[in-house]
């Protein structure tokens, strides 16, 4: 079973390069460009990419053979169009505005997340010795979240209090946070599951919790708001609160916490619309955009163009106008994808990134354990909360957030994150498979790993 599942994930790593190699002969051919770094890209990804299958066919041979694959083409499409992108700016180059290509970086960024992934595989041999660390994820995890605050290091981009600068280099700690925070109410929750489930009264058929138990959940309220308040983060503040929210559904199967965690949500949208001038704006684009199309309103305005544009099928790779939006290659890559690929291209990506997450919670679903259990729920979520407020944001379902594209958007520290996220997911898909497993010589296996684990 473990050899065929490898195999299942090389044959469709085989059709997801032959797929991302087409998408950049496309752009090439569209666009005139006759620059060879898209051969070189190709070569070099398609060595990263059989590289990592290798290690995870040493490391993990019965981890989900389709999580791999997805990423990888997420990553790639991504890539494609960043270079696409690029090849728009050099065409529009002058002398006193060089362009300056993303597609080089962005590889390096893919070639780092991948090593990041396997390294992730060999360090956690069992994903049980995460528990261990429930409060350092915590202090980590909250510390990053808050790191870009500290004069002298913490930086503003775009009105946002979210990157930190040392060395000449930049980071968005919260991006590690999105991997630490989970590990951290995972273990919360599985040990506290019992107490959380509890519930004695009820108010119009209503479970109404009891008053210590539902300390946790105001706590990462005050801690969204303060992180709306202080980072001017209402993407990062909304993921986190929604993210513990559902892992409360998930570990107590109590719809009180839904609706709890709903009113605090709407409590503090309330709040931080009435408090903070740039939330309003945000919501008075979103409501009205065209209202402000020559300013705040520009961006949204030029996207949804951009989807007029392309229509149902698209204009073709390399044939749209996607560099008029700002942030194409960053917040905004959806767009391009949408005027180029039309909105059947915008439902692949869509049905891909869907599909990613129902194989993280089918590793959920199976899992024994429940930190195991939670914890792959927590990244399921992490990935689903991202790619609805994005999809949405840019969509004009809901107003603008500033989350990134996860595999998609140009920049590193996302990148990085969703990649060690990944394999995690790898790592407790294969222990939960040789856990599953019925024959004795797969649970000596098993156990053999697992002491492996505890001793490094």
């Amino acid at each position: 079973m473990m050899t065929s599942r490898r195999n299942q994930e090389l044959a469709l790593l085989v059709l997801v390069l032959g797929i991302s190699r087409l998408g950049f002969f496309l752009v090439d051919e569209a666009t005139k460009n006759t620059a060879a770094i898209s051969r070189a890209l190709a070569v070099g990804v398609a060595i990263l990419v059989f590289g990592g299958h290798g290690v995870i066919r040493w490391l993990a041979p019965a981890a989900d053979p389709l999580i791999y694959p997805i990423a990888v083409q997420l990553n790639l499409l991504g890539l494609m169009m960043i270079h696409r992108l690029d090849v728009a700016d050099l065409l529009r180059e002058t002398s006193s505005s060089p362009s300056t290509p993303e597609a080089a970086s962005q590889t390096v960024w893919l070639m780092l997340g991948i090593f990041l992934a396997c390294a992730t595989l060999w360090l956690v041999r069992d994903h049980r010795q995460l528990q261990r660390y429930t409060f350092t994820a915590m202090i980590f995890g909250f510390a990053l979240l808050l790191l870009p605050l500290l004069p002298g290091l913490g930086a503003t981009v775009n009105g946002a209090r979210l990157w930190i600068r040392f060395a000449g280099l930049s980071f968005q700690p919260a991006e590690v946070a999105k991997i630490a925070l989970p590990v951290f109410f995972a273990s919360y929750l599985a040990k506290n599951r019992a107490s959380m489930t509890a519930i004695k009264s009820r108010f119009l058929g209503i479970g109404v919790p009891r008053a210590k138990d539902t300390g946790p959940i105001v706590l990462a309220w005050l801690l969204s708001l303060l992180v709306l308040i202080s980072q001017r983060d209402l993407g990062t503040s909304l993921l986190f609160f929604g993210l513990f929210v559902g892992l409360l559904y998930v570990a107590t199967g109590q719809r009180t916490w839904l609706v709890l965690g709903a009113v605090l949500f709407a409590s503090g949208a309330y709040l931080g619309y009435r408090l903070f001038g740039h939330v309003q704006l945000r919501v008075m684009v979103w409501l009205d955009p065209f209202s402000y199309s020559h300013d705040q309103g520009y961006q949204i305005v030029q996207a949804l163009y951009g989807f007029a544009s392309g229509g149902l099928f698209g204009r073709g790779l390399g044939q749209g106008f996607s560099w008029l939006v700002p942030y194409a290659k960053s917040d905004f890559i959806l767009s391009a994808f949408g005027e180029e690929l039309g909105y059947v291209g915008l439902i692949a990506l869509a049905l891909l990134f869907g599909v990613l997450v129902q194989r993280a919670l089918k590793i959920a679903l199976t899992t024994r354990d429940d930190f195991g259990q939670l914890l792959a729920a927590g990244l399921a979520l992490v990935l689903g909360l991202q790619m609805f407020v994005v999809f949405g944001g840019v969509t004009r379902l809901i107003p603008l957030t500033g989350l990134t594209t996860p595999f998609l958007a140009a920049g590193g520290s996302a990148l990085v994150a969703n990649w060690i996220m990944v394999g995690l997911l790898l790592r407790i898909s294969h222990t939960t498979t040789l856990l599953n497993a019925p024959s004795q010589t797969t649970t000596a296996q098993t156990t053999s790993s697992s002491s492996t684990g505890d001793a490094r």
